[in-house]
């Protein structure tokens, strides 16, 4: 088994993996709150976290991953008031809350299928978990880390932090916590503004409720991911993961519930993944700067002049590093997509090379080794990218240069560069090349036909111009004309 070593967020150390049980290693990632489409930057996260997935079975581990779906309890901006998320949407759709949570969890897999992102092990709910939640509030109630107030149950920060360590994941002191926040202003139930709900009592007018010893309400959005990992991978397991966002206060809430109930730390290994940027600023969709990923895959879209598909879109995540911050712009895309298509095209050619005796120019076993140390140092995606173009500078060699390959090589470096592509970083490799040809071929017939209707506006041959135009739009080819020239989506 190879040695692996991974970023622990908890300490901010690289660490030698060490799974807990030898019969599987625990992951969980958080889920989807499915109550809007899901973004780009959730795909950056699931997509860095399908590849430490991939990479772990590749390694020989037998992996459990559980990753969930938030479906109730996750309040407006994160607070322990206001509305949540999917009732409110139900709400001003004036649909029921489960039509909500249907709609946008088949969008969030019918997007992470075209992103070529395998299914976790397991993918519980929250609603499906309402009892096992109120249990572990029980738990805490009894352990004197909560208190309840007039139906709602509140987790006590200070109480849990003269015992333990809240705050060690983000490395936040309760001290400062208690400096920055503002006072109660006498309408809220919790003791200390740091405090976190654990169950809330439902308003009249609130439509997702359930039973419990407190009162008919709903659970905190932190509850849920304690309940469900700890129910299907035990009370410590090796692996949580999410969103850098996600860190504080989810993450860290997590600790404390673990903790309160089984007075041991939950996860031995917190892997977070950087946000997502979009041309230099945060993506935000009440600002405008914001894409969903269909809006991408098609080009119907006001950001980019052309449309990308989704292997490009993974190609061009997993050429950053997990851990970093990764800036979308048409630039960083066009150029990945090129990329994308060398990679291809030259899989292609290996598979077509002649052979020879021996292999000059390059050392495969050297090669295999640098590989495996990329990804073996905290999942190094894009170095492991890196490792795989000297395979493709070396096949252009042999085709053009005088190198040669040996037999067992060309066989060797056909089986490795197809598990690093398609198992590893799941890019679908064996179709691209022809797919990318035929893309290629489709953007210079449509970019020529474009001029030619350019020449026909300048010459003032407007039914020659209009008749490219609407045969263009008959084959499903939108034109768009804009100060900067024409460009086209499909």
């Amino acid at each position: 088994m190879q040695e692996l070593y991974v970023y622990n967020s908890l300490n901010g150390k690289k660490e030698k993996f060490t799974s807990i049980t030898p019969d599987y290693v625990g992951m969980y990632v958080c889920g989807p709150t499915v109550y809007s489409n899901v973004h780009l930057g959730n795909c950056r996260t699931f997509i860095s976290f399908d590849l430490i997935y991939r990479y772990l079975k590749h390694l020989g581990y037998k992996v459990r991953y559980v990753r969930n779906i938030t479906d109730a309890g996750h309040l407006e901006n994160d607070a322990d008031v206001g509305e949540d998320r999917i009732a409110k949407k139900a709400r001003l759709e004036q649909i029921e809350p489960m039509e909500v949570v249907q709609r946008y969890t088949v969008d969030f897999h019918q997007t992470l299928e075209k992103l070529n992102t395998l299914p976790p092990s397991i993918e519980p709910t929250a609603t499906g978990h309402i009892i096992e939640q109120i249990e572990i509030i029980k738990d805490i109630l009894a352990k004197g880390f909560a208190y309840e107030v007039n139906g709602s149950v509140y987790f006590d920060v200070l109480k849990f932090n003269d015992v333990h360590n809240y705050g060690k994941l983000s490395g936040r002191k309760v001290e400062d916590l208690i400096h920055n926040t503002r006072e109660l202003d006498g309408q809220s139930d919790k003791r200390n503004p740091q405090d976190f709900a654990l169950w809330k009592k439902a308003e009249a007018q609130h439509i997702m409720r359930w039973p419990s010893p407190w009162s008919d309400g709903f659970p905190g959005w932190h509850l849920e991911c304690t309940a469900m990992s700890s129910k299907y991978l035990g009370e410590q397991f090796d692996i949580h993961g999410g969103g850098m966002d996600l860190k504080f206060p989810h993450h860290e809430c997590e600790i404390a519930q673990a903790e309160a109930v089984n007075s041991t730390s939950p996860v031995n290994y917190w892997l977070h993944a950087n946000m997502l940027t979009l041309n230099g600023k945060k993506m935000a969709k009440s600002t405008g700067n914001n894409i969903l990923p269909d809006e991408m895959f098609s080009g119907k879209n006001d950001i980019f002049t052309t449309p990308f598909s989704p292997e490009v879109t993974r190609f061009f995540l997993l050429q950053a590093h997990y851990r970093s911050i990764v800036d979308l712009s048409e630039a960083a895309l066009v150029a990945s997509e090129k990329g994308f298509q060398r990679l291809a095209e030259a899989i292609d050619t290996l598979e077509k090379l002649d052979t020879s005796t021996e292999t000059k120019g390059f050392d495969y076993p050297q090669w295999k080794k640098k590989c495996y140390a990329a990804m073996n140092d905290d999942f190094n995606s894009p170095l492991l990218i890196a490792h795989l173009f000297d395979v493709v500078k070396f096949i252009n060699g042999v085709r053009n240069e005088g190198l040669s390959i040996s037999d067992s090589d060309k066989d060797a470096l056909q089986s490795k560069m197809h598990e690093f592509t398609n198992d590893v970083l799941g890019l679908k490799m064996q179709v691209a090349a022809v797919e990318d040809k035929n893309q290629h071929a489709l953007k210079g017939t449509v970019n020529m036909l474009i001029e030619l209707r350019n020449q026909a506006r300048s010459n003032r041959d407007f039914s020659t111009s209009d008749a490219i135009r609407d045969q263009l739009v008959a084959l499903g080819i939108q034109l768009k004309d804009g100060k900067d020239g024409t460009t086209f989506s499909i």
